[in-house]
């Protein structure tokens, strides 16, 4: 483990500005998040990576006034294994400029969807997105940004992002750990959605990468809906079938901490519902 971490606490937040908020800015936002009561909010950089030094910098002050922890979320738009180089070299572009904001920002961790398949084999696919890493964090390691690096576990058995392949990532490459979004491995494959199976989740990631990641966790959960293709589309946590209550146990037995994510479609509500449940077990167990 390298870099920068160590949390006490596990802190639950928005994926973006919460729906409350009328003017849909990202101070705004972090305001709203730190009223609301959570502590945490992903900065969702999906359709593009436009915000200036300036806003950068009034970003990082609101966060930092109101104790609210920031992530960032990198663009839709980025496959490690696109067959068009240019593509590619996008790809690996877009991550840096989501890793500068970011950090601007005063986010300590940031996120994005790695690679599709595309028919090849998964041993080619793994080794051309650990080389992409590779060139990102050499880039980041001359600009002195330790901003988590975190390829995500994707939803869909044709895109990269198994568990294992994370996790494999991790291992081999420093200034890289995962985001784990626990509802896209249960789409993945319609497990992973017992509590001795987040279980065995975190006990991997403990075994593999050792009880500081489980210290510094950036992860997504939300309602998911899916098919024998994995997943088609987010739910609200009580309209899914996603076992929520399990996991936040599954978090406590391990101590957890770091930073949760939601991406329901009602992101601060179900935010709320899973900090709030979380408290009330913590309390239940002490």
């Amino acid at each position: 483990m390298h870099g920068r971490c160590g949390f006490e606490d596990l802190h639950f937040g928005t994926a973006g500005i919460p729906l409350s908020v009328k003017k849909r800015d990202t101070e705004d936002g972090v305001r709203a998040v730190s009223e609301l009561g959570l502590s945490a909010m992903e900065l969702e950089f999906v359709r593009g990576v436009r915000m200036g030094e300036e806003k950068a910098d009034a970003v990082r002050e609101v966060a930092t006034t109101e104790g609210v922890i920031l992530t960032a979320h990198g663009p839709y738009y980025i496959n490690l294994n696109s067959k068009e180089e240019e593509k590619r070299q996008a790809s690996i572009e877009r991550i840096i400029s989501t890793a500068i904001v970011g950090k601007r920002c005063g986010a300590f961790s940031i996120t994005f969807h790695p690679a599709y398949y595309q028919k090849d084999s998964h041993e080619l696919v793994y080794s051309k997105v650990r080389d992409a890493l590779l060139d990102i964090v050499d880039v980041l390691s001359v600009e002195e940004n330790d901003v988590w690096v975190r390829p995500e576990t994707t939803g869909k058995p044709s895109q990269f992002g198994s568990l294992e392949e994370i996790i494999s990532l991790s291992e081999e490459i420093e200034q890289v750990l995962p985001c784990i979004d626990f509802s896209h491995l249960h789409a993945r494959d319609g497990k992973h959605n017992t509590y001795e199976e987040f279980m065995e989740i975190l006990g991997m990631v403990e075994e593999k990468l050792g009880k500081g990641a489980i210290r510094c966790m950036h992860c997504h959960v939300q309602g998911i809906n899916y098919s024998s293709k994995g997943e088609l589309n987010h739910l609200n946590l009580r309209e899914s079938d996603f076992r929520y209550v399990d996991l936040l146990r599954a978090f406590i037995e391990f101590d957890v901490a770091g930073v949760v994510i939601c991406e329901s479609p009602n992101i601060e509500k179900d935010a709320l519902l899973l900090k709030d449940t979380y408290t009330r077990l913590l309390e239940t167990e002490s």
